[in-house]
């Protein structure tokens, strides 16, 4: 099974449960900027009465959900690892968090045409501001890059105010008008 297939069965599963959902992490950013390979999909969930196991069963015995929990570092919301029998991509679920800023970017999302699937996927901005988010918890070099891939496609599109609000919140605006002023802008 491909990441592709995989992450199309747990959009078909989310979709099926009336689950509601957004992608998130790389895809979403691979969407808005410039795609580079990942080894997972990141998923926000936001599950109502719905279990995560029910949704493991649901997706078959490919899936095998990690029986051991760990959270996110950047909203501190739980995270469920998905593991795909025989690759070494995986699927990771993160439980919808009271962050003001993860409900926020929820009730923004949009839903769009992504991998022959109508899925939701956060916007450009919201994908911006959580990977800054997420480079100052884990000093990842490859969310500072996805940052201004976004930035450099989406480039005049981007409603920065709305950028800076959250990132004068979260402490990483220096990090965003560094990346910002790297990038040349017609």
């Amino acid at each position: 099974m491909t990441g592709d297939d995989a992450t199309t069965a747990v959009i078909d599963a989310l979709e099926k449960a009336g689950v509601e959902y957004m992608l998130v992490g790389s895809l979403s950013s691979n969407y808005y900027g410039i795609p580079r390979a990942t080894q997972d999909a990141d998923f926000v969930v936001h599950l109502g009465s719905i279990s995560i196991s029910q949704i493991a069963a649901q997706l078959g015995q490919a899936f095998q959900l990690d029986p051991q929990l760990s959270f996110e570092t950047a909203t501190i919301t739980q995270r469920h690892i998905l593991h795909i029998g025989g690759s070494t991509f995986k699927i990771e679920l993160f439980l919808l968090s009271d962050d003001s800023h993860d409900l926020q970017r929820f009730q923004r999302r949009r839903r769009i045409s992504f991998l022959d699937r109508q899925t939701w996927l956060p916007t450009p901005e919201d994908v911006i501001v959580m990977k800054l988010r997420w480079a100052d918890h884990g000093q990842r070099a490859k969310d500072i890059e996805d940052v201004r891939n976004v930035i450099a496609v989406q480039g005049y599109r981007i409603d920065w105010d709305y950028v800076h609000f959250w990132c004068d919140q979260h402490g990483t605006r220096q990090q965003l008008d560094a990346i910002r002023r790297s990038i040349p802008m017609e």
